[in-house]
């Protein structure tokens, strides 16, 4: 229980209340254990979803009446969302502090790409640096954001993680990459083989409902990423920001940005990793076996995967 914050912990207990009554076992059990995945994705996604919901509305509902720039109410808005999540406690202090290293980071790989044209803002706002609006860093931070709750809500545990040091090491490259492919080879495929090195053993193990699963975390990173593109193309569809090909009409992104966006969320799950220390799977066990007092050695359905 102590993963989750004190509004978390009535939900969990709600949601027990129902769920428990559910069949556990067939097809019946899988489905319970798909559902409850599905919502706690969507809770883990709560500020990203909120960001996409407001990035649409104000494309339909321009917020020129109240006398605002559409960039600079979705600065103000972001920040408002950011301030109750952390007030009515929906959010954790050390994912707020996810949240602002990465908008940090974020917001200077904006300044850097924009000025080099990658892509562009096309729209005036007060709350800028250049020609990069303040918003555009709480879309770095929701990726943040995602990775920090989504760690802790499912409790993530990890089978032959490498050494931190290494994961560090590898994320700090693939940051400087992003600014200095612009002036000498890009490496990105350098660090697409060190990535698949480090965590090619590596499983991630979470815990749905009832039975803790598994897979392979750079199948988890591919997917991440695979989400996030489809996420941009809704961004760059409402015109919030364009890469250079959809000045003249929208285009879907390039498939080929999926790799960029599988390396910036790598960065963004190491800089995770530092709040939420990697845990291996066998202390998850041990946890558990601890809290309904069983032995040492005794087998659990938490060893049960999908």
């Amino acid at each position: 229980m102590n993963r989750f914050t004190s509004v978390e912990a009535r939900i969990d207990g709600a949601a027990h209340a129902v769920l428990d009554r559910l069949p556990g076992q067939g097809l019946s059990g899988a489905l319970v254990e798909f559902v409850v995945f599905g919502l706690k994705q969507a809770w883990a996604c709560l500020f990203g979803g909120l960001m996409l919901a407001l990035i649409l509305a104000t494309k339909y509902l321009p917020p020129d009446a109240i006398g605002l720039a559409r960039y600079d109410f979705l600065f103000l808005a972001a920040l408002t969302v950011q301030v109750a999540m952390l007030a009515f406690r929906l959010e954790t202090p050390s994912e707020a502090k996810v949240i602002l290293i990465f908008h940090v980071v974020g917001t200077a790989m904006e300044i850097f790409k924009t000025s080099a044209g990658s892509w562009i803002y096309p729209e005036e706002s007060v709350f800028r640096i250049g020609g990069v609006p303040l918003f555009s860093g709480f879309m770095y931070a929701a990726v943040g954001s995602y990775i920090a709750r989504i760690s802790r809500i499912f409790d993530m545990r990890y089978a032959s993680y490498p050494p931190p040091w290494a994961t560090v090491c590898l994320a700090a490259a693939i940051y400087v990459n992003f600014f200095a492919h612009h002036f000498v080879a890009d490496l990105r495929y350098v660090l697409f083989a060190v990535t698949v090195l480090l965590f090619l053993r590596t499983t991630v193990h979470y815990r749905v409902f009832r039975f803790r699963h598994r897979m392979p975390l750079l199948v988890g990173f591919l997917l991440v990423a695979l989400f996030i593109w489809l996420a941009e193309n809704i961004g760059t569809w409402s015109r919030a920001w364009l890469y250079p090909g959809q000045r003249d009409g929208w285009a879907p992104v390039s498939i080929h940005k999926l790799g960029a966006w599988y390396l910036l969320m790598i960065i963004s799950f190491v800089l995770v990793t530092l709040v939420h220390r990697p845990k291996a799977v066998e202390a998850a066990e041990r946890d558990q076996r601890a809290s309904d007092g069983l032995p040492a050695d005794a087998v659990t359905e938490d060893r049960r995967t999908g």
